[in-house]
This record gives C-alpha cells, structure tokens and sequence, in this order.
C-alpha cells in the first residue's frame, strides 16, 4: 500500500492587490528618481506575477480610490527599514493559522474523514515563530484527538512541504491505520522589504500568503499515490539561495546562478532517481514544478526537456496567486488532481542548499 492523497483543501487571505497596484504603492513609497520610477514596472513584470493575496490588505470603504495596500506603517524616509522583527512576528501569530485552519478543514471535508479520526498532523511553516503554534491551533479548532502525534517542519522554505509530505508518508508506513493531516501555511507579505533595492523588489513582487493542506492515508487502489520521494544537494550552490532572519524580517536572497544549477545538475540527477523506480523522463506524464519564478519554471523546461505547455499549471498558479513559498507546490497538486491529470507526476521544488526535492505520484 501507498500513502494516498483522499483530500486537499486550500485558503488564501480575502483581498489581493493587482500588479499595477503593486508598482505604484512602490513608486509612491520608496522610488526617487526617474530611472527607478521607469524600473519598477519591468521587475514586477518579470516576476510573472498578476496578483498576490496578503493578510496586510485592508478592504476600501465607499468613495475610497486610495491604495488599498496597508503597509503596517508608512515609511518614514528612505533609510527606514520597516517594522521589526518582532512586529513582523505579532502579524504572524495572528495570521497564520486563520488561513491553516480555513486550508485544513477543506481537506478534511474532501477526504471523508473527520477530525477526530485524524491519528498525525504534520504542519509546515517558514515565515513565522511562535509556540504553542499553528499545530496546537489545528487540533483544537479542527477537533482533532489530544493524542494526535505531530511534527513540525521548520524554515526549510519552498520545499518545505515536499519534506511534510515524506513525513506525512513516515508516519503512515509505521502505523497502518493512520489518517494523518499534514498542513503548510506562509504569511511571506509581513517580511515586505523597505527601501530602494532592485532583488528586494522582485521578492516583494513575487511573496505572497497562503495555505494548503493534505489528508492521507494507506491504500491500495487508486488515487494519487507517493510512489517515492527524493532530494539532491546541488555542488557548489551554498551562496545560491539563501534564507536568514534579520533585525527587519526575514532576509531571501536568490543568485542569478540558480538557473544555470539547475539547467546543468537536475537531468542528471533525475534521471537516475526515476530509473530506480524503473521509469525514464519519457514516461512521466505531468509535472508539477513549484514556481520560485518565471526563470525557474524555464530553467526546468529547459533541463529536461519538457514539451510546451507542461507547466502551464505551475505558471498558472504563480500569475494567479504569486508564490506562497511552501503551499505553492499542493495549490499545483491539487489544480492537477482537479484537471484529473495523467500519472505518473513528478513534483519538484527547490530550496535554500541549493537542494533539489522530488516526489513520484502514481
């Protein structure tokens, strides 16, 4: 039997800004000069993004044609680097498991299975600390059992749920019986960058919030099942992607290298992972690939080969609702699992390593 996937649910905050919103609350707030004013669009244009939703909008009152982005406080000057991290950490405990309960509960609805039957819960998160935490939460506004075993995984970034999926699946091989709920939830919009800096920018154009949550179980037909996971640590890429906590946030920083890592070490690597399991990249149907960014998702096509078209759902995901870090890739898995997509799927994120994560569907 294989860990199966019975339900999935996903939530995102109630109000979003548009991109051309985007670049003027950026032109307005933090822009001096002409050459950076003429910036701007272009970088939020390359980020492929049309909208990101985030627990810092405020709904406009009647009449009002202001912004509709509030910033938690206007900046002061140009040196001023914004709220500190311990602000940041408020907005965080009191975001994030509103929208993890929202994801959870769909999950739990599709799969047929309540609450109370959950036996492990596996919660991911990188944009935030506090404890008791979204876990706790879960079991007490989902009504899952006290005795429900739990894990965390912490800080891993994007590919954080593909390793809540390895041990959503641990958890099951050890215990037959298990129902287990595994749960990723990212407020990224509350470590907006302040200040004129062209990276920091893109990342404000590219994070966004969200959640995504995933019920499974052992079962032996049908469905879309983990068949086997994987991972790979790229040479030489320490300084690609990087991911530390500041005085002002949560600090992402993403080389112009990742690209070419990826074009030159994925193949390779692949190809030998899926001829363990005696497949070649001919034989996998769809792909699921987190969108980090439109260069990504290209960098990948190119690597392996793919047709066009193929990730047209990863970048369908990432125009509609910006990258969410680690709920991204089971937004994708479940547009995919609706569309009744063709299996095998390979479903692949990067992480701060620069590491490689895979997870075989069939």
């Amino acid at each position: 039997m294989n860990f199966t996937i019975l339900g999935q649910g996903t939530a995102v905050p109630e109000h979003f800004i548009e991109r051309q919103e985007s670049v003027d609350m950026v032109t307005r707030a933090f822009c001096r000069t002409e050459k950076e004013r003429r910036v701007v669009p272009a970088l939020y244009r390359m980020a492929g993004v049309k909208k990101r939703h985030s627990v810092l909008l405020r709904e406009r009152a009647p009449g009002d044609n202001g912004p509709s982005y509030n910033l938690m406080y206007e900046p002061k000057s140009r040196e001023d680097m914004g709220p500190r991290l311990s602000e940041r950490m408020e907005a965080y405990e009191e975001h994030s498991h509103p929208l993890a309960v929202r994801a959870a509960g769909q999950a739990l609805e599709a799969s047929g299975i309540s609450g109370g039957d959950i036996t492990h819960l596996v919660t991911v998160s990188c944009s935030g600390f506090y404890a008791p935490g979204v876990d706790v939460q879960l079991i007490q506004a989902l009504g899952l059992p006290p005795t429900t075993e739990r894990a965390h995984i912490g800080f891993m970034g994007c590919q954080g749920a593909m390793n809540g999926l390895r041990v959503a699946r641990g958890f099951a091989a050890g215990n037959p019986d298990a129902n287990v709920l595994l749960c990723a939830v990212e407020v990224c919009s509350i470590h907006y960058h302040y200040g004129w800096d062209p990276e920091r920018v893109v990342a404000n154009a590219l994070f966004a919030d969200g959640s995504a949550a995933v019920v499974g179980a052992l079962r032996d037909h049908g469905g879309w099942s983990i068949r086997a996971t994987g991972a790979c640590l790229i040479p030489d890429s320490e300084d690609a992607m990087t991911w530390r906590i500041r005085d002002h946030g949560f600090e992402m920083t993403l080389s112009a290298r990742v690209p070419g890592l990826i074009e030159e070490h994925l193949r390779p690597w692949l190809e030998a992972w899926l001829a363990k399991e005696e497949l070649g990249l001919e034989d996998v149907q769809t792909w699921a690939v987190h969108p980090g960014g439109p260069r990504i998702l290209s960098s990948v096509a190119k690597s392996l080969d793919l047709p066009k078209g193929a990730l047209d759902v990863s970048r369908g995901v990432l125009q509609e609702f910006g990258n969410m870090s680690s709920p991204t890739i089971l937004f994708i898995l479940d547009r995919l699992r609706a569309m009744d997509a063709p299996l095998p799927c390979v479903a692949l994120a990067f992480g701060p390593g620069l590491m490689a994560e895979a997870v075989l569907f069939a």
